[in-house]
């Protein structure tokens, strides 16, 4: 298979999980990724468990660092920043997430190693922006950037999602400026232009989507709404007989359907609920006659019975039972879902360090010979 960065080289120097994921989903796509790392401790995630393998890795450390080499440099030692130069020179992509000032103040100079590499590209991914020295923790910015505020049941307090999302969205977010910029190579970019940050908070409060334009259409503060939908009616979860489901009404013919399925012929037959704009007027009503017959039977017949007629519905699923649909290792994560493939393990600390030290990007391909052989 032919990968789509196939020879393009990043160099990542990000810790936790945005710019690793980015890094990592960037050499998922072929690019030749070294991972740098400080000495003795590594990238801070390979103590972050339990759980660890047996090999001594926490499982937060191996869900984003596949693909990679790593090498451990020591960025107050001038034999090290030189390693690094030397990297970066030949390198297509920087990723990095330190506080403004860091690389500087250790001689390392981002607008000097821009403007003297014409097709350099640089992302930066910051909490709170490129002049913050904020530390970017995701749950923070979930508090800061509305997302707790709209979550947890209505009565209840401000809750969190239960993934570190803005630092999945940012490093999202950080690839797709990544490949923005790979495709404008040659088009004469200036290195400011080449120098681009995402941040965790700038990307969660993009990711109010609907909800922030509700906000702005109404002037109204939004409100938690718990597993309901502030703009559907049906759309939430319904406790069957044996398990939760959710039923996702997105149309008009889509209640019909619903209604009818679940035997319910006389909320069918409502004018007054025959748009979704009367449902939602008529909310109560509508959740607590379907609440009640749902309950009467199990999942699974809801399940066949809506599908029968084409009304988005599903279990809530465990996280195992979630993964047994997929292809996912303990020791690679999950497989990637764009073109690309899992070629090398998330590596130990430094664990290819002597060989990046004498060979440099050729590593790669001694790797790959040696693996081959």
């Amino acid at each position: 298979m032919t990968l789509p960065l196939a020879g393009f080289r990043l160099v990542d120097l990000s810790r936790v999980l945005a710019g690793p994921l980015a890094a990592m989903t960037l050499g998922d796509l072929g690019a030749d990724v070294i991972k740098i790392e400080r000495p003795v401790t590594g990238d801070e995630t390979r103590g972050w468990g339990p759980p660890f393998d047996a090999d001594g890795e926490s499982a937060y450390y191996l869900s984003v660092n596949r693909n990679k080499l790593s090498v451990a440099l020591d960025l107050d030692a001038p034999a090290d920043v030189r390693i690094l130069e030397s990297l970066i020179r030949t390198a297509d992509v920087v990723v990095d997430n330190f506080r403004p000032g860091t690389l500087e103040r250790r001689g390392l100079n981002v607008s000097t190693l821009l403007a003297a590499q014409r097709e350099l590209l640089w992302c930066t991914i910051t909490g709170f922006g490129p002049t913050s020295s904020r530390p970017g923790y995701d749950f923070v910015v979930q508090a800061e950037s509305g997302w707790m505020a709209i979550t947890g049941e209505p009565a209840g307090s401000p809750m969190k999602v239960g993934v570190a999302l803005a630092d999945v969205l940012a490093g999202k977010d950080a690839t797709i400026s990544i490949l923005g910029g790979l495709a404008s190579r040659g088009r004469g970019r200036t290195a400011a232009e080449r120098h681009t940050f995402v941040s965790l908070a700038a990307s969660a409060v993009a990711a109010l989507v609907n909800v922030a334009q509700n906000a702005l259409v109404s002037g109204e503060n939004a409100a938690r709404w718990g597993n309901a939908h502030a703009n559907l009616v049906p759309y939430e979860l319904f406790h069957a007989a044996d398990r939760p489901i959710v039923i996702a009404v997105g149309s008009d013919s889509q209640w019909k359907s619903c209604a009818r399925a679940l035997g319910l012929a006389g909320l069918a037959a409502d004018e007054r609920l025959a748009t979704n704009v009367g449902r939602i007027a008529n909310r109560e009503t509508v959740v607590n006659t379907i609440a009640e017959r749902v309950g009467s039977r199990p999942a699974s017949y809801w399940l066949t019975a809506l599908a029968r007629v084409g009304v988005p519905a599903g279990i809530v699923r465990t996280v195992p039972e979630a993964l047994a649909d997929v292809d996912a290792s303990p020791l690679t994560g999950v497989a990637p879902n764009a073109p690309g493939t899992v070629r090398l393990p998330p590596p130990r600390l430094d664990e290819h360090g002597a060989l990046v030290r004498q060979h440099g990007w050729a590593a790669f391909e001694r790797l790959t010979s040696v693996r081959s052989a």
